[in-house]
């Protein structure tokens, strides 16, 4: 981001835009060490309590689940299950002519079997990559979910991002966070 970011805007304000960007995460928890040592601890709270409500609601994300009366998830480990091989599974989250300003940040979840594990990716049309990391975690949930129903092990979770970037608000937060870690390699 510091090196290849040019300036943009977004609603929330001025922003510094990255390159679309892809990784993997092979395993992630909310007991992630580097989450409990570099999180933003307000943050974490708060995604604790919503997670304890929703898991006394029993509810799951309304666009996985019931999206326009489909249960997308359902219909995953269906096609799954019949075509083990198949590259189709893919689950729109963005419903078609709906309102600009509704449009999730993630906009598709795709999963394939390869190598007798469950492989997800995740596509986000924009991410602010300060404070997006609390995705990851329900994403990995999701994943686990499905491959628990096909009887599969997970395998990589895949991120894709088109429009990584960093509010120019939070550039000196970022900037501290970046200066406090350890230099790679350095051993």
């Amino acid at each position: 981001m510091w090196a290849a970011g040019v300036a943009g805007m977004e609603d929330a304000g001025p922003i510094i835009e990255g390159p679309p960007l892809l990784f993997e995460i092979d395993s992630l928890s909310w007991e992630d060490p580097i989450l409990r040592e570099h999180g933003d601890r307000a943050r974490l709270a708060h995604r604790a309590r919503e997670r304890d409500r929703d898991a006394a609601a029993g509810r799951r994300e309304p666009r996985l689940s019931d999206l326009e009366g489909a249960d997308q998830l359902r219909w995953v480990v269906g096609l799954l299950r019949a075509r083990p091989w198949t590259t189709s599974a893919w689950i729109s989250l963005a419903l078609p002519g709906g309102d600009a300003a509704a449009v999730p940040c993630l906009t598709a979840l795709s999963f394939r079997i390869r190598g007798y594990r469950l492989i997800m990716t995740g596509m986000f049309r924009s991410q602010d990559v300060f404070r997006g990391y609390l995705a990851y975690v329900p994403l990995r949930e999701v994943q686990l979910h499905v491959a628990e129903r096909l009887g599969l092990p997970a395998g990589p979770l895949r991120i894709f991002v088109d429009v990584p970037h960093v509010r120019v608000a939070d550039a000196e937060r970022v900037a501290a966070v970046l200066a406090a870690m350890p230099e790679p390699n350095a051993a």
